[in-house]
C-alpha cells in the first residue's frame, strides 16, 4: 500500500511538473515576439507577420507604415516563406484561395465582417451595403466600410474586392491602383468580366 502510494505520489509530482512546463512552454509561444518578412511581387513590395504559432497576425502593402504598430517584431526570411510562397502563387495565377490559420485582432464586429470578406469567391466583389446585409446589418454599410479599412490581413482577408454601390472603387488603403491592379489581376485569372454587384 505504501509502495503503491509512493509511486502515485511519484506520479503525481512528475505530470504536475511537466503541465508547468507545458504552460510555460505555451507561454512563451503566445508571449514570443511577432516575426515579419517583406514579401516582394510583382505588385510590389509587402509585409506579413505571424506570432509564436506561426498564424499570420497582420498583412500590409506598406510595410514601413505597419512597422510601426509592431516594433519588437522580429524580421525572419525564412519563418515567413510559407506566405512568400503562397503570395508567389496568387501573382502567378496559381492559387485562388489562400491557406493560412489566421489570428487578427479587433472586435466583434470587425471580426464578423473579416470573416465575410473572406468568403467573397476569387474574381468577383461585392458592395459594402450587400457585406452589410450578409452579416445581418443591413444599415450599416458604412461600419462595414470602416471595418473594411481597418482590416490588419490585408490581400489575404480580400478587403479589396469591397467596392461601392455605385461601382466606384472606394478609398483603399494601398490606394487604387493597386486595388484595380489587384481586381483585373483576379479578373484576367478567372477569365470574366468582374462582377461588380456580385
Amino acid at each position: 500500500m505504501m509502495a503503491v502510494f509512493g509511486l502515485q505520489s511519484s506520479f503525481t509530482r512528475k505530470n504536475r511538473y511537466a503541465a508547468k512546463s507545458l504552460a510555460r512552454y505555451i507561454w512563451s509561444m503566445k508571449n514570443e515576439p511577432h516575426r515579419w518578412a517583406p514579401i516582394p511581387n510583382k505588385f510590389g513590395t509587402f509585409a506579413a507577420w505571424v506570432d509564436g504559432e506561426g498564424r499570420l497576425v497582420r498583412f500590409a502593402f506598406h510595410p514601413k507604415r505597419a512597422a510601426k504598430e509592431d516594433p519588437t517584431a522580429i524580421r525572419d526570411d525564412k519563418a515567413l516563406a510559407f506566405v512568400q510562397k503562397q503570395v508567389d502563387e496568387y501573382c502567378d495565377g496559381k492559387r485562388r484561395k489562400f491557406d493560412f490559420e489566421l489570428a487578427p485582432q479587433g472586435n466583434d464586429f470587425q471580426l464578423k465582417v473579416w470573416k465575410a470578406l473572406t468568403q467573397i469567391p476569387f474574381g468577383e466583389t461585392t458592395s459594402y451595403g450587400k457585406l452589410a446585409k450578409k452579416i445581418g446589418y443591413p444599415d450599416a454599410a458604412r461600419a462595414v466600410g470602416a471595418a473594411n479599412g481597418a482590416n490588419p490581413i490585408a490581400l489575404i482577408v480580400p478587403c479589396h474586392r469591397v467596392i461601392g454601390a455605385d461601382g466606384s472603387l472606394t478609398g483603399f488603403g494601398g490606394g487604387l491602383p493597386l486595388k484595380q491592379a489587384l481586381l483585373a489581376h483576379e479578373a484576367r485569372v478567372v477569365g470574366m468580366p468582374i462582377d461588380l454587384f456580385a
